[in-house]
């Protein structure tokens, strides 16, 4: 088995601007998970450190869809014990690029954002 650093727990946290992207790739989680595997597979549970917001029915269903659309390869492990890592398929790699753009985007954009929701939510 490959030691990688593990991710950080804080690695999105609430001021996070891919929370404020008007747009998606795919469900509300996939970029998340998406930015979680681009350095390389990971477990189930090294995911949840940093998607802790997130149910774990609600990151299978992303998973999921993220193998579907052939972003993700799910490969189980069976030597010595039985493990299962999620990784980006040479698809999902592609849409880093795009992702980093957007999430600029979200940055260079923050207050303005920030402001339409408050003002969207205003009474």
């Amino acid at each position: 088995m490959t030691h990688r650093q593990p991710l950080a727990p804080d690695m999105f946290d609430e001021l996070c601007p891919s929370s404020l992207l008007p747009f998606r790739f795919g469900d509300k989680w996939a970029a998340l998970v998406i930015r979680c595997l681009e350095d390389g597979p990971r477990r189930f549970s090294e995911l949840r450190v940093p998607l802790r917001r997130v149910t774990p029915k609600g990151l299978t269903q992303s998973l999921r869809g993220l193998e579907r659309d052939g972003l993700v390869s799910r490969t189980v492990h069976a030597d010595p014990e039985l493990r299962v890592e999620y990784a980006l398929t040479p698809l999902g790699r592609s849409m880093l690029e795009p992702l980093d753009a957007a999430c600029a985007w979200a940055a260079a954009h923050w207050d303005e954002l920030l402001d339409a929701r408050d003002s969207y939510n205003a009474p």
